[in-house]
């Protein structure tokens, strides 16, 4: 038992990335505070599915556009004043968001800039976390270290999404002292950066690759296709990732919708949208324990086929929940079988990357949430014609045949 404890927290024995992934811990609640704050308002101003995909529509625009310059600027510039300066950005726009409602001028158009802000912001800092994380521990303990990061996103979503709707739903704070306490989250996340090392781009990636990418330092957008061109020639990093777009842009979307079905469907309040949240977040907590001692496993790749079906097949299910007690239930496998997925994909990327090329080609795994927040829109609009059961309904449809093309395509080596 306790090898494998050992096992499972390896990489939490390096100090700087325990500082790091204390950091991620607070930085994670703060904005998962903030996503389920912004669909609480969103329905709470228009009570409307098409109004929940905009705001997230917003977020996902932004992160597209902003990530893959932040995978060069990861391979370029200072992984810790990129997550420093973010950090105190996504900390100023809490602020203000909390302001507004405090002063009663608050509009949907802040909600719309507010998403946008922060995906902006997590598209340029997210590459630089992952790309640190990889100095940091080593590529022997990356995989350990990529889902023990994915724990701190899981072990927030428990929290954070839960405190936040109660927060929202209690007369002493409200919607404007849930933003303050997120501002406060946030600060606690840019304190633990502070000590963090200055991290150095290492000259040893194989066959030049280091020295093409000095070649193209100077044209961002030149960097920006050589990294492109890097996965695309590589079937072990082009599969996961194009698979993972389309899987998460169909799959995660759920997050956004979960107010239009408490609410709209279940005919309850702020509180149990929190609290349907923290189940998936706890099934997810389960999963990235588990998949901790075994990101770093050969049969990875098996597991994440596995996990892939299971998120189309549960997706299908809360389509048909027929309460809202079940719909937890179901939730909480949707929030295992999701953060798996990511985790695991994201481990074996990285592990099959060049160190050159680390913060490009983890921007382009970060690509599917600007995906899925931008599918957010659509869907949004399929709710309102179809009804939100048919739309889930939809996406696990689409989930499900995504990991069959995966499936087919990396057993025929495609």
């Amino acid at each position: 038992m306790k090898s494998e404890r050992v096992a499972t927290f390896a990489a939490l024995g390096v100090p700087a990335f325990r500082l790091l992934w204390l950091s991620g811990v607070f930085s994670f609640m703060s904005i998962q505070m903030q996503f389920l704050l912004r669909s609480l308002l969103a329905w709470d101003l228009t009570e409307s599915e098409e109004a929940l995909g905009i705001v997230m529509f917003a977020f996902g625009a932004a992160l597209g556009i902003s990530t893959l310059f932040g995978g060069v600027a990861a391979d370029r510039l200072s992984k810790r004043r990129l997550m420093l300066n973010g950090q105190m950005v996504l900390l100023l726009g809490s602020i203000g968001m909390g302001v507004a409602l405090a002063t009663d001028v608050i509009a949907f158009w802040m909600l719309i800039v507010s998403s946008a802000l922060q995906g902006l912001v997590f598209g340029l800092i997210g590459p630089a976390r992952i790309s640190m994380t990889t100095e940091l521990v080593g590529r022997e303990r990356l995989g350990n270290a990529i889902t023990l990061s994915s724990l701190s996103l899981s072990g927030s979503r428990v929290i954070a999404p839960t405190g936040a709707g109660l927060l929202a739903g209690w007369a002493l704070f409200g919607l404007a002292g849930a933003y303050f306490v997120s501002a406060a989250i946030a600060t606690l996340s840019y304190a633990l950066l502070v000590p963090l090392p200055e991290t150095s781009k290492r000259d040893d990636a194989p066959d030049g690759a280091a020295r093409a990418v000095r070649l193209a330092i100077g044209n961002p957008l030149a960097e920006m296709r050589q990294g492109i061109r890097y996965v695309m020639n590589r079937p072990e990093l082009r599969r996961p990732i194009v698979t993972s777009i389309v899987v998460i842009m169909f799959g995660f979307s759920y997050v956004a919708f979960q107010p239009a079905l408490v609410e709209g469907v279940f005919s309850l309040g702020d509180r149990q949208v929190g609290f349907i949240a923290g189940a998936s977040s706890i099934g997810a907590v389960v999963a990235s324990i588990v998949l901790a001692s075994r990101a770093d496993a050969p049969g990875a790749g098996s597991i994440l086929v596995g996990l892939g079906f299971a998120f189309g097949a549960s997706i299908m299910a809360l389509a048909w929940a027929p309460n809202y007690e079940i719909a937890m239930v179901v939730t909480a496998v949707i929030g295992a079988a999701s953060v798996g997925f990511i985790s695991l994909t994201q481990a074996i990327v990285m592990r099959a990357t060049d160190e050159a090329y680390q913060g490009r080609v983890q921007s382009l795994v970060q690509l599917p949430f600007a995906a899925f927040a931008i599918a957010a829109a659509p869907l949004g609009v399929l709710a309102e014609w179809t009804g939100v059961r048919t739309m889930f309904l939809t996406m696990g449809i689409a989930v499900t045949l995504s990991m069959v093309v995966y499936s087919m395509a990396s057993a025929d080596g495609g």
